[in-house]
């Protein structure tokens, strides 16, 4: 079809409906699951860890020794007795019943753990469907082509246990409204979302030092400058339908604010300025500002290769006007050479 050929070469895919992002192949709800028990566990007294959802030797821990003070069988699982020990905490299970701002349950903390770990943050993961929760809720189905009613039905927790949420580098077919060409040729390393107790918004790229970056689709740049607050380097582009594509930690960038681009062109090269351990690029997709799992917008390769003029023939050629900057779209740069 000549149109999607198009659209490919632009590096933006148009498809004909909203439709929900392609199913994952690991177990979301097994993790909200476990996050419910360590919800109702830590409101016990029995657990004092994160709410991560892995089910680790804390959580296990925990578990026994909740099943023992209740005459269960230690054996750390939390099966059909130990959630009817558990009390309110231990129910309804995930999905039998639409939730709303009001409920309280194991339902509610899996969702709050899910929504959380697509990027839309309800706050503290409590069990309880408060305002937080409801707002979460709101923005995930307004981002997925949703009813944005902030009932977590079937349709919602649909897109929710089975959207993608990072994991991998395996190859996907690109997803959602759009399709976003890989910036690097190299293979995921770290996923989008929880990481060491905390939200990774985006996913790493494991590209050595000075690997050519290049935009993933067309789009115009409204930010090309330093960051204090973590990314270091930092470039995002604009693209259609409120889609933005950010790329950090960048050793030296190639592009500037007002430029237009195309899938493949060259914007810099792969560094690990900001907060960072190592070469890599961290790459974001975020929609109406709002963090999503790039994974299921990708497309299999990088695209053709698109030269751009580079602003600095080394690695330290731009440099932050003043001070710290922690919001990237004030930051400046005192010059390009």
């Amino acid at each position: 079809m000549p149109s999607f050929r198009s659209a490919a070469r632009a590096g933006i895919v148009a498809v004909l409906v909203l439709g929900l992002v392609p199913a994952a192949a690991h177990a979301s709800s097994s993790s909200a699951k476990t996050a419910a028990l360590q919800v109702a566990l830590k409101a016990l007294h029995y657990y004092s860890g994160t709410i991560d959802g892995i089910r680790g030797p804390e959580t296990i821990r925990g578990t026994k020794r909740f099943q023992h003070a209740h005459h269960l069988t230690a054996d750390g699982i939390a099966g059909s007795q130990t959630r009817k020990a558990l009390g309110v905490r231990g129910r309804p299970s995930l999905g039998s019943r639409s939730v709303r701002v009001g409920e309280r349950g194991w339902d509610v903390a899996a969702i709050q753990f899910l929504l959380k770990k697509h990027g839309f943050s309800p706050g503290t993961i409590d069990g309880g469907f408060g305002p937080n929760t409801d707002a979460a809720a709101r923005r995930f189905q307004g981002v997925h082509g949703l009813t944005v009613d902030g009932i977590v039905g079937p349709a919602t927790l649909g897109a929710l246990q089975h959207g993608s949420s990072g994991g991998g580098g395996g190859s996907s077919g690109g997803g959602g409204p759009i399709s976003f060409y890989r910036p690097v040729n190299a293979p995921i390393t770290s996923p989008f979302g929880m990481r060491w107790g905390r939200m990774h918004t985006g996913v790493d790229f494991g590209a050595p030092y000075g690997t050519r970056i290049g935009a993933a689709g067309r789009g115009t740049v409204v930010f090309a400058g330093w960051n204090s607050g973590g990314y270091g380097y930092l470039v995002i582009i604009q693209h259609r339908l409120d889609y933005q594509t950010w790329y950090a930690h960048m050793s030296r960038i190639a592009t500037s604010v007002g430029r237009s681009v195309v899938g493949g062109t060259t914007i810099g090269y792969v560094g690990a300025t900001g907060h960072a351990t190592g070469p890599h690029l961290h790459f974001e997709v975020r929609h109406h500002g709002v963090p999503i799992d790039p994974v299921p917008y990708l497309l299999p390769t990088t695209a053709p290769r698109r030269l751009a003029p580079t602003l600095a023939d080394e690695p330290d050629g731009c440099a932050p006007l003043s001070g710290p900057e922690s919001d990237p779209r004030t930051a400046r740069l005192v010059s390009c050479k």
